[in-house]
């Protein structure tokens, strides 16, 4: 892409602002997926459990979650880059002010699944955007292939084995699972590719 960094750290306006709106959109995506009523993404299985058992709304939780992941680089030696500071924040402070705005669902199954797609797509968006700008992976991004890495075990195991660790835990602290969990596992990797094609194509003709 013209705008991919030539390192995590190579900054200019338009490459932060593709950065900053792909997040934005990422973070509301997981909201309307939380406001659907009928389960959250893995990740905010786990942010909604932490926030039922402690002051931390669901955005700060996933702040907090994020930084922690984030300090698990430290032994793994994986460098954080602008995009991985900026999606800690952003991501956080999008989901939350989603919240906020966007009404929940309750007893209307044509509006939640709608909300599930719709966020779905979101997120599926906001990742080939923020990826593409070249400026780091996100905290999980960067433990899954550092593992991978050092163990040399398959990315894919490693990413699955920290997605069902994360929502098995959020699930014992009364995350809630769903339709929507599932249908998030099942087409949040055809969102992303959708998105890296259309933004190639994009990329390529403009």
């Amino acid at each position: 892409m013209r705008w991919t960094a030539q390192h995590r750290w190579d900054l200019a306006p338009a490459r932060i602002a593709i950065l900053f709106f792909g997040l934005t959109i990422f973070g509301l995506g997981d909201a309307l997926i939380i406001q659907s009523h009928i389960g959250n993404a893995p990740w905010s299985v786990l942010a909604q459990g932490i926030s039922r058992h402690s002051p931390l709304s669901i955005g700060a939780a996933t702040f907090l979650v994020s930084s922690i992941i984030l300090l698990l680089w430290l032994p793994l030696r994986e460098r954080p880059g602008f995009g991985t500071i900026a999606n800690i924040i952003i991501i956080a402070v999008a989901l939350q002010t989603g919240l906020n705005i966007i009404p929940r669902v309750n007893h209307n199954a044509l509006l939640s699944l709608t909300f599930v797609f719709g966020g779905i797509a979101l997120v599926g968006m906001g990742s080939s955007l923020y990826i593409t700008t070249g400026l780091g992976p996100g905290p999980r991004d960067g433990l899954m292939t550092s593992i991978h890495k050092k163990s040399g075990v398959r990315v894919a195991r490693v990413r699955l084995g920290i997605e069902i660790a994360a929502l098995s835990i959020g699930a014992l602290l009364g995350g809630t699972l769903g339709i929507g969990t599932a249908l998030f596992a099942l087409f949040i990797g055809q969102s992303i590719a959708i998105n890296l094609a259309v933004v190639k194509h994009f990329a390529a003709t403009n």
